[in-house]
């Protein structure tokens, strides 16, 4: 004591004040550090199937005190103990917890809510709530419904500003897609597609076909490889802010397909099989047989027989589709398998479709906490298309659709002995024995795959791998057969072969962190693309008679001569480096920005490398205070984003220059007379080339009323390209008369697309036995040409006879890309002769008289979507329409003008009723300039399912009925007004033609599915 008491007396009193309060505050720490100990708690967050929650968010309620569930589900959160927490999790419902023990089990419920919608991204996914661009995403629950054999065809008439247009309706024909307008004059307008992330090229995996008589036509869908019934979901990236990832890819849009994966819960068993009867949607209204004899003059054109044509080549024709499929998860992975086979026949007679595909989708996970996972995504088709003679540059006369309508209805098929009638004179051919001589077969084989390889380096950061291949081969065997008529009568094969790979390679790290109310979500990487592609070709002439010894494309060398090979290959690689950032602070406010270098190898050695930025804002109004005491509004967010997306879809080789060898000339070298070849610069070089440049603004609204009994999405956008890469006039003392530019700065040039769209949907009722929900959606169009450095650029060749060398299209300053450029037709004379408007009051009609008539693209287009559920029933139906367009009906002015009277063929109604002269001469004009607008039933489906108490082994059994393109109503009198045959020249795009394309058809689908 006596030492104590020293050691007291000798420390100064200030000194000892502060030991003495040291030594309080140590153990007042070790106190609060136990307390806070045992105020710890801890639990697991599970779904409703009792599967793990990665990532969920565990808080103190009004606290920024929080963390993230880890890969079991499982969190850790101090001094919360006798509190409450609030635990979410995107997709579910918000959960309030007592914090009353040391370990909790908390089970979420799913949340229908539109705005937790988890929707796939560029490079990840995000909740709706948390996006600031313009994407839009669709599950396969609202899909179109109907015969569809390739994954663009699912988006018709579902999302504002998207269009989709069949080429051709033949089974597997062409689709083109585009998004918020056209914006390149030549590159194309079809979006990115990328596929469990791979990107796609745009390029053609299947051979075109050849022309042995009747003109060439275009290669199949490349997106018809796919099995529909595989898609989950699909997402469409439609402003630059969201599409800008994907840099010089993505200034179409991009189109995100995601396929199916194991839910979690008893592995699932489904077998769907359908049947599909389908006829053609709307015939031609022409002159019967009785009508055409009162109509002529000539009476030899009367033949004495009665034949309605179109019957001849159109039929009712079955669809067979049949795919089975097993999916399942596991606490570390999850697979899904699948196998198709689907044969549709076309409506038109020996047309047909035929598919075979497999799937497996797989993932696993690997170490105690599942840092490591590995995905493989596999799918592997072959497709087979037989094709008839129809064709987008048959000319005037030769292909079978222009021959089923102009032929004669007073002649026979067949002559008194059986064989077909032959009527070949003036280029009149009998359709069907123009089927009976033409075989036109194309066999693909498709592989597509992925390995996703997924490692978390510390929590929150994570590395992940992405290793794709595309490969297809594709054949195409055209032949005609020896035949009477004047189209190779001795016969000719062609085989063009197609082989195309794409390999894949990507790196890059994903970084997300939680503090407070502080939310972060990062990516950056790097990708490296290469595409090759090369094919080969032949053809054999003098073939023997068709059914003798063995067809061509088996054996091509049986019979006749070869007289032609051809063959190509080309190498074309991207490297691109890629990084965006999310930010939101405290769910309220919210901020983006990307940006992506892509390196071509298709530009010059000057441009090499191209930059896209993007940037976006959002603010979740509904967070705020102020609309929180406001119970009608449940969600509620503003948006705002400006980025710049490339095109880089022109063919190689641009910036270099291309040689020839020229005939061979003459030269004295030493009084002797040599031949010496030379060499001719046939495209002059460009170093400078680079990618066109499409800048994109957004403003957009997203929002959800009465506890999502009302929600919609609005925008505004204005879309601008720029730098547009078009073949000009090369400056003075080029090696050659044109070049490839940009329309840049030097020489000018635009293309603008600015519209509105809108989605507006509502839960009408919503009482458990009986829901009804409905949307519609809707975009309007202005789009505008401006700035072009020459007067005029022109496209879309008109087909008939003396009308070579015409075009309907004009890319002219100030008006729509791709309006019409033609006289204005302003009736008849008394004798029936055409009148056409003199413009410049000269008296005589030219070619200074023509006007631009806009315009193709349609200013407003729309779909309406009703879903009902009553008890086991189910209803839906759909609507598409459009308004403000124009086609071009080159079908009625070549196939069906009234000139065909004074040459023994047929003639419309329409044309006929109008009181021609039938000695008019065709002529492009107005006359044939009709309006594109119209509404369509495009689907209703009649469901009903059953279940039986007794069998627990049954999930349900399914039947249902379907009808696709019901009707339509429009005042268009040809096939389709949904049409846009591909009559490009030099390589300008076309829009708004209809040349003879394949019908599309009305089908009724009777089908079943079975889940186990």
């Amino acid at each position: 004591m006596q030492g104590l008491y020293a050691i007291k007396f000798r420390l100064p009193q200030h000194l000892f004040q502060k030991v003495l309060l040291s030594a309080l505050l140590l153990v007042s720490a070790f106190a609060v550090s136990a307390q806070q100990t045992g105020r710890t708690v801890s639990g697991r967050v599970t779904d409703e199937t009792n599967q793990a929650l990665t990532g969920a968010t565990v808080k103190e309620q009004n606290s920024s005190n929080a963390v993230s569930t880890d890969a079991k589900g499982a969190f850790k959160l101090n001094n919360v103990k006798g509190k409450t927490l609030e635990v979410s999790f995107i997709g579910y419902k918000t959960k309030l917890v007592a914090a009353s023990g040391d370990l909790l089990n908390i089970s979420l419920e799913p949340d229908a809510s539109m705005m937790d919608e988890v929707m796939v991204v560029g490079y990840g996914k995000q909740a709706k709530k948390d996006v600031t661009g313009a994407v839009t995403q669709l599950d396969a629950a609202n899909f179109r419904q109907g015969v569809v054999t390739s994954a663009d065809n699912l988006l018709q008439g579902k999302i504002a500003g998207v269009r989709v247009v069949a080429s051709s309706g033949e089974p597997g024909g062409g689709v083109d897609v585009t998004i918020r307008g056209t914006g390149s004059i030549r590159s194309g307008s079809t979006p990115l597609f990328v596929v469990d992330g791979v990107p796609l090229t745009n390029d053609d995996v299947s051979p075109g076909g050849s022309n042995v008589g009747f003109g060439s036509s275009k290669a199949k869908n490349p997106l018809n490889f796919l099995n529909t019934s595989d898609i989950e979901s699909i997402s469409v990236l439609k402003d630059a802010s969201a599409a800008a990832i994907y840099g010089a890819r993505g200034s179409n849009g991009v189109v995100i397909v995601t396929t199916k994966k194991g839910k979690s819960g008893q592995g699932s068993f489904t077998y769907d099989s359908y049947l599909g009867l389908s006829t053609i949607a709307h015939k031609l209204d022409l002159l019967n047989a009785d009508e055409y004899r009162a109509a002529i003059k000539d009476k030899s054109f009367d033949h004495g027989g009665n034949t309605d044509w179109q019957d001849v080549i159109y039929r009712q024709a079955k669809t067979l589709n049949n795919s089975v499929s097993f999916s399942k998860a596991t606490n570390t992975g999850n697979y899904y398998v699948s196998a198709a086979q689907m044969d549709q026949e076309g409506i038109v007679k020996n047309s047909e479709f035929k598919r075979t595909s497999a799937r497996i989708n797989a993932s696993e996970s690997f170490l105690d906490d599942k840092r490591l996972k590995i995905g493989i995504n596999l799918t592997g088709s072959e497709t087979r298309d037989d094709g008839v003679p129809t064709s987008d540059d048959g000319g005037s006369n030769g292909q079978l659709i222009i021959q089923a309508l102009m032929s004669n209805p007073t002649r026979s098929v067949y002559d008194n002995n059986g064989n077909f009638t032959n009527f070949n004179a003036n280029a009149h051919y009998n359709p069907a024995y123009l089927l009976d001589i033409y075989r036109d077969r194309t066999r693909t084989l498709r592989v597509l795959g992925n390995m996703d390889v997924s490692f978390r380096i510390v929590k929150g950061l994570e590395y992940k791998f992405n290793l794709g291949l595309d490969r297809s081969v594709g054949e195409r065997n055209t032949t005609i057969f020896p035949n009477i008529t004047d189209l190779n009568p001795t016969g000719r094969y062609v085989q063009t072969n197609l082989d195309s790979k794409s390999t894949l390679m990507e790196h890059y790290l994903n970084y997300n962190l939680l503090a407070g109310k502080h939310k972060i979500d990062a990516v950056a990487g790097f990708s490296y693309q290469k595409f090759e592609r090369g094919g080969t070709g032949f053809s054999i002439i003098g073939l023997a008679s068709k059914n003798t010894g063995v067809l061509p494309e088996n054996n091509p060398g049986y019979a006749g001569t070869q007289n032609g090979v051809t063959g190509f290959a080309q190498i074309n690689e991207l490297q691109s480096y890629f990084s965006r950032v999310n930010y939101a602070y405290d769910n309220k406010y919210l901020f983006t920005a990307s940006v992506r270098a892509d390196g071509s190898t298709r530009f010059g050695e000057n441009n090499k490398y191209g930059y896209f930025p993007s940037f976006a804002l959002g603010w979740n109004i509904a967070q705020e205070d102020f609309l929180k005491a406001i119970p009608v509004v449940n969600e509620l967010k503003l948006r705002a984003s400006w980025g710049q997306t490339g095109n880089q879809e022109v063919q190689n080789k641009l910036t270099k220059a291309s040689y020839a060898l020229s005939p061979a000339q003459g030269y004295y070298l030493n009084n002797d007379l040599t031949l010496v070849n030379g060499i001719n610069v046939i495209r002059t070089p460009n170093p400078d080339l680079k990618w066109e440049v499409v800048t994109q603004y957004n403003v957009g609204l997203d929002f959800e009323l009465f506890k999502g009994k009302f929600y919609g999405t609005l925008d505004y956008f204005n879309k601008t390209t720029t730098d547009a890469i078009l073949n000009i006039p090369a400056p003075v003392l080029s090696p050659t008369n044109d070049i490839w530019v940009n329309l840049d700065g030097n020489y000018g040039g635009k293309i603008v697309n600015k519209g509105f769209e809108f989605m507006l949907g509502s839960k009408l009722i919503s009482n458990g036995k009986f829901n009804w929900s409905v949307d519609v959606n809707g975009a309007t169009l202005n789009n505008k040409v401006k700035d072009l450095p020459i007067s005029e650029i022109t496209s879309g060749t008109i087909s008939g006879p003396g009308l070579s060398g015409v075009t309907a299209n004009i890319y002219r300053n100030g008006y729509a890309a791709g309006s019409f450029y033609m006289w204005e037709h302003i009736g008849f004379d008394s004798k029936g002769n055409n009148i056409f408007r003199d413009v410049n009051g000269d008296g005589v009609i030219d070619n200074n008289d023509k006007v631009v008539f806009q315009g193709a693209i349609p200013t407003f287009t729309y779909g309406l979507n009703s879903q009902m559920t009553y008890g086991n029933f189910d209803f839906s139906f759909s609507i598409i329409g459009q308004r403000g367009g124009y086609l071009v009906n080159n079908t009625g002015l070549n196939a069906l003008n009234i000139n065909n009277l004074a040459s023994d063929r047929n003639v419309s109604k329409h044309y006929f009723d109008m009181g021609a002269n039938p000695a008019n001469p065709p002529q492009l004009s107005s006359l044939y300039l009709e309006k594109s607008d119209f509404i369509r039933l495009n689907s209703v489906r009649l469901g009903y399912n059953i279940k039986v108490k007794q069998l627990s082994w049954l999930q349900g059994l399914g039947i249902y009925v379907t009808g696709q393109n019901l009707f339509t109503i429009t005042n268009y009198s040809g096939y389709d007004p949904l049409i846009n045959s591909p009559k490009a020249v030099n390589g300008n795009q076309s829009i708004g033609i209809d040349y003879t394309s394949y019908p599309t058809a009305r089908t009724i689908i009777f089908g079943a599915t079975l889940k186990l």
